[in-house]
């Protein structure tokens, strides 16, 4: 759902999106491949950028240990946000739904998260080449079966 959400506003021509980890315990590797993507999609529009608010020192560590300090700005003090945070959190609604998304779908997901990850620099394509492998191997049929329906549609 964050993806999706964050696809439709950077389509929508925004340049900023601010993640909020204030109740984050942990991330795991799909959610940093997940942050890794969008900001990548940010970081190719001008001036793009995907900022991280209430990283704990463990969530800053996690994601430094993977490089993406390289692509976002993490508890950035200058951010326009920053004195507004509260006040924001306190107006923010659900959104969407909380529907199962498609199996085929969710592994491909998890698969270009992790590609994501193992492209940012050789320590990641080390760490997760054999859960790439896997994936690629798991959702291979997967994708022909979403090309199939897709082609069906046309």
């Amino acid at each position: 759902m964050m993806k999706a959400f964050a696809d439709e506003r950077i389509g929508a021509g925004e340049k900023r999106l601010v993640v909020d980890l204030e109740a984050c315990t942990g991330m795991d590797s799909t959610f940093m491949g997940t942050l890794a993507g969008m900001a990548s999609k940010l970081s190719a529009v001008d001036s793009g950028k995907l900022q991280i608010a209430s990283a704990d020192e463990r969530n800053r560590r996690s994601l430094e240990d993977l490089g993406l300090d390289f692509l976002m700005e993490i508890n950035p003090p200058d951010a326009i946000w920053q004195n507004k945070l509260n006040a924001t959190r306190s107006e923010l609604k659900p959104i969407g739904t909380t529907a199962a998304a498609d199996p085929r779908t969710s592994g491909l997901h998890v698969l270009e998260a992790h590609r994501k990850l193992s492209a940012l620099n050789e320590k990641n394509e080390q760490a997760f080449s054999a859960v790439v492998s896997m994936l690629e191997k798991e959702t291979a049929s997967d994708t022909k079966s979403l090309e199939a329906g897709r082609q069906t549609q046309s």
